[in-house]
């Protein structure tokens, strides 16, 4: 029987393999330490009154309260820097490298442009030091028009905080203040897919101290791609209580697709969570492994050294979940997501939802936008011109306006996947999402988004919906090749 993909199973594990070891020495950043640091500062460095003016903008919650900056500086003549960069770090990241990469990143541009997670959040970057760039614009100041226009982003943290600022900075495109500031990367996470996706590695380099160097160079040059972002709602019946991810948010509002009629009784009252996300969504198995370890790094911190580390806890808890060992187990919490799950999708270039069934083996659904997952993993494959012909499919891209959607059966399965020997079990391609789940026995079913876990609780009288649609409009992206 063919395979539908492209390539053996043999040479797939030995390209992961071989592309781990090259991301470290990628990562080692030789040509960083070719870099005047002198001349790296001049070019990404801001006019010092506009770091003030966005500090004092930042800290006092008003973006007016930087203009007098503006009319006390000295130097009327002052130019704005060829190739402006804020970073965004998350020092909690990368185990013990993050306080370290935090005082690299001072020693190389100026403190008030790297914002530390801790202290500034990216909604205040955006709300308050952004607009007081487009204020002293607005009354004039030519250095803070091109300022504003030429700046950058630079995220050091995992997937979840990327998608955090892309979120935040989403914000530009709704309230349409243009220009969207383009986005790169040091990833300090533990599988760094987005990272991955773009160019700039999949882990912390050895030579980290040079690497920074390159990096800002880098973001400072690399060409902008495009990213499609992705809108999931959540909606449950009222009175179940979730703890949801920083990425999730109460709304009042829940508009359900009219499209698609409900069936059975709806809830009086239902309770609703929306958020972005870029990279996947998950339900099932895989998405319980990630919540009990997010758990048990934030109960023993002392256990996160680093990627390394994380990657061996987080296999050994696969294991103790029973991931590897429960496929006939009569534990219904342990079972297929068949008995809980309903899906519809609208394919591609289709605007009717379609019901498609749940296999009765899949105890995990993932819906992938990129082709990076579980640390640059591809479980989509790559796929043959006559099989994606045949399924009805087309080629994955990150910017193609839609999302692959696949099931992992019991670890052993997922396993395989994950070294590349198989592909994944293909469900469909989908441009659009609904997932209806009902209690029954389960008490609770597992989510993720971006690797952002977290448990949610399932009624056995009413449905909990998850509808995921594609934003209108695309995040921009730094490659870092």
């Amino acid at each position: 029987m063919e395979s539908p993909a492209s390539g053996s199973g043999e040479t797939a594990t030995r390209v992961v393999t071989r592309g781990s070891v090259i991301d470290s020495i990628r990562g080692c950043g030789l040509s960083g330490m070719r870099i005047d640091k002198e001349e790296l500062r001049r070019r990404l460095v801001m006019p010092q009154y506009l770091r003030f003016a966005m500090r004092d903008a930042i800290r006092l919650q008003d973006p007016t309260a930087g203009e007098a900056r503006f009319h006390e500086r000295t130097d009327l003549n002052v130019g704005p820097p060829e190739a402006p960069i804020v970073v965004f770090i998350n020092a909690r990241s990368g185990g013990r490298h993050g306080p370290e990469l935090k005082e690299r990143l001072l020693q190389l541009i100026a403190e008030e442009q790297v914002f530390d997670l801790k202290d500034v959040k990216p909604h205040e970057f955006v709300q308050y030091g952004l607009k007081c760039l487009e204020m002293l614009a607005g009354i004039g100041d030519s250095c803070a028009k091109e300022t504003r226009e030429r700046l950058r982003v630079v995220v050091a943290g995992g997937d979840g905080t990327v998608g955090w600022v892309l979120g935040s900075l989403g914000e530009l495109k709704k309230e349409k203040r243009e220009p969207f500031p383009p986005v790169g990367i040091i990833p300090l996470g533990t599988g760094n897919d987005l990272s991955r996706s773009f160019g700039w590695g999949g882990s912390f380099p050895f030579a980290w101290k040079s690497a920074v160097k390159r990096s800002l160079h880098r973001a400072s040059t690399g060409d902008v791609c495009r990213l499609d972002s992705w809108h999931i709602l959540l909606s449950m019946p009222n009175g179940e209580v979730v703890d949801p991810p920083y990425s999730l948010k109460h709304t009042e509002e829940c508009s359900l697709d009219e499209g698609l009629e409900v069936e059975g009784a709806l809830p009086e009252k239902v309770t609703s969570y929306e958020g972005v996300f870029y990279n996947y969504y998950s339900i099932g198995m895989d998405a319980q492994v990630a919540y009990g370890f997010h758990h048990l790094r934030n109960e023993k911190p002392y256990l996160a050294h680093g990627p390394v580390a994380n990657k061996l806890i987080y296999s050994g808890y696969s294991c103790a979940q029973g991931w590897f060992i429960t496929p006939c187990s009569s534990d219904p919490s342990l079972r297929g997501l068949k008995n809980i799950l309903r899906m519809h999708v609208k394919k591609v270039n289709c605007s009717e939802w379609e019901q498609i069934p749940v296999p009765a083996s899949v105890r995990a659904i993932v819906a992938l936008n990129l082709h990076s997952y579980g640390s640059g993993r591809n479980p989509w494959g790559n796929l043959k011109p006559n099989y994606l012909e045949k399924r009805g499919f087309v080629e994955a891209h990150a910017d193609d306006g839609l999302l692959e959607i696949f099931g992992l059966k019991q670890g052993w399965h997922a396993s395989f996947v994950m070294v590349e020997l198989i592909s994944a079990k293909h469900i469909a391609q989908a441009a659009a999402i609904r997932l209806e789940i009902r209690g029954g026995e389960w008490k609770d079913a597992y989510m993720q988004m971006d690797g952002e876990p977290w448990k949610q609780p399932l009624s056995k009288d009413y449905s909990t919906f998850v509808e995921i649609k594609r934003v209108p409009f695309q995040s921009a992206m730094i490659s870092g090749e």
